[in-house]
């Protein structure tokens, strides 16, 4: 796999560039559907999809034609203007998750910290406290990661924010206690991502709306993984029955382009200010446009309904696949953001696959995370089952 052109680019790389990844040694050049080629012209079938971001897979041509046009029409003109687009995908995004108002800004963590910040904002300096989760995931910013659980993405940047309690996400009593009229907000991960593929039981999201509801805490749902269609409803809450005061979408929303958004409802937003937040490039006209194409392909071109009826498919085969391997512990998830818990560290997992020309990771240490494209096809999971069947085998 090693060729002059990777080894040029990891020689640059690793005199420039910040060492703060553990890349795979492949270099990617193009991507066509669900598939990356690499500088020796191999395909491989991706099932990360960037870390859940290409939605709509490499090279979708109306996404790219859409790019193109709004790159020659005009990008960016900053947040001290109007432009039609923001409104535009505002309108959208309130009535997908029945939430208000939409504040723009470039990545899923950045919509973490808008919700953080505009929770306390709300309370008025009266509230400070929040509840999170174990397993927790939320960014790597000062504070999306003050509400994020594991020690080592923590501890090599403490102190963080204080007043955050964290809880087990499988003990509703143990939340319904933390809740309390301290609490300026709950934030929950409906699945959660980087933890695991955990999705919070029903009677989890049944003692975080009791608890809310008794003590007028904040709920704060970070749908950047799991939302915007990937487990088969635009959110994952949806399925739980929470009705979030606040929410993060990242991730998917621009197939690709960097793009978040914190969702308000009126309620809390009426306690912001102008000038209580900004972003430079956040809502500008390129990452508008991207979103608004992957919105209309979601809802209106079948790609939504494409989630629904593969995941289907991901669960039968799945299924077989635990039968037919002891070492799987559990199955998680939905939609098409899948986990495969094998029980034992699955970091084996990931270059064995890549071996075979399969695109997959490793998250919470034993979990091996499927996160394709939404437009995969059935032939693409029995494809992909079956490089994982080869490996664990």
């Amino acid at each position: 796999m090693t060729t002059q052109a990777t080894q040029d680019v990891q020689s640059v790389e690793a005199q420039h560039v910040l060492q703060i990844y553990k890349r795979a040694n492949v270099v990617f050049e193009r991507g066509e559907g669900v598939r990356l080629i690499d500088s020796n012209g191999r395909s491989y079938l991706d099932f990360i999809s960037g870390v859940g971001v290409v939605a709509l897979g490499h090279g979708h041509a109306r996404l790219a034609a859409a790019i193109a046009d709004q790159a020659k029409t005009l990008i960016h003109t900053s947040n001290l203007f109007y432009h039609p687009l923001q409104a535009e995908l505002s309108a959208k995004l309130a009535t997908l998750t029945g939430l208000d108002r939409a504040f723009f800004c470039n990545s899923g963590t950045e919509a973490v910290e808008a919700c953080l910040k505009f929770s306390r904002r709300f309370w008025k300096g009266s509230r400070t406290k929040y509840v999170a989760f174990s397993h927790s995931f939320h960014g790597r910013t000062m504070g999306s990661l003050s509400v994020t659980w594991d020690d080592h993405y923590r501890a090599p940047f403490a102190p963080l924010i204080p007043n955050v309690v964290f809880v087990d996400a499988n003990d509703p009593a143990a939340l319904s206690a933390a809740v309390d009229e301290t609490t300026a907000a709950v934030i929950v991960e409906p699945i959660q991502g980087e933890g695991g593929v955990r999705p919070i039981s029903l009677a989890m999201a049944q003692a975080i709306s009791t608890a809310c509801a008794g003590t007028g805490a904040l709920l704060i749902a970070d749908e950047i993984q799991s939302g915007c269609g990937r487990t088969g409803t635009f959110t994952y809450s949806e399925q739980l029955g929470l009705k979030p005061d606040l929410m993060s979408l990242g991730k998917a929303l621009g197939a690709g382009v960097p793009i978040g958004a914190a969702m308000f409802t009126d309620r809390v937003a009426a306690a912001a200010a102008p000038g209580d937040h900004g972003s430079t490039y956040g809502g500008n006209l390129l990452a508008c446009r991207a979103a608004l194409v992957f919105l209309d392909e979601l809802i209106n071109g079948g790609v939504l309904a494409n989630v629904k009826k593969v995941g289907a498919h991901f669960d039968a085969r799945l299924a077989e696949f635990k039968a037919r391997h002891p070492k799987v512990v559990a199955l998680r998830g939905a939609g098409v953001m899948r986990g495969i818990d094998i029980g034992e560290d699955a970091g084996w997992v990931v270059p064995a696959a890549l071996e075979r020309g399969l695109l997959v990771n490793r998250t919470s240490t034993s979990v091996i995370r499927l996160l394709p494209p939404f437009v995969i096809t059935e032939q693409h999971i029995d494809e992909a089952m079956g490089i994982l069947d080869e490996v664990v085998r």
